[in-house]
């Protein structure tokens, strides 16, 4: 059963262990049944391809070995209930 994880999807993050501890980075992309995320810039992994020959990708880190710096960056939120309400007038006859 995976975990409701802190970190989402276009937050900061800075790494605590290993190689590349002290490092900050954007997150790329989660996998919270395994609890691994990708951060930009980090764990670099050489991938080949027939195609288009050796790529550089970000490779998994566990989500223990990350801390959040930075939240993502969010929009403004509209609430349904106020557009409705000052839309919508009721008539009596």
């Amino acid at each position: 059963m995976a975990m409701k994880l802190k970190i989402k999807k276009g937050s900061t993050v800075q790494v605590t262990a290993g190689a590349e501890k002290g490092k900050k980075g954007a997150v790329l992309e989660i996998n919270p049944g395994k609890m691994k995320v990708r951060v930009q810039g980090i764990r670099i992994q050489t991938h080949f391809d027939k195609k288009e020959g050796l790529l550089k990708k970000e490779g998994y880190i566990h989500y223990s070995n990350l801390k959040l710096v930075e939240g993502p960056a969010s929009q403004p939120k509209t609430s349904k209930a106020k557009s409705k309400s000052g839309s919508a007038k009721k008539v009596s006859t």
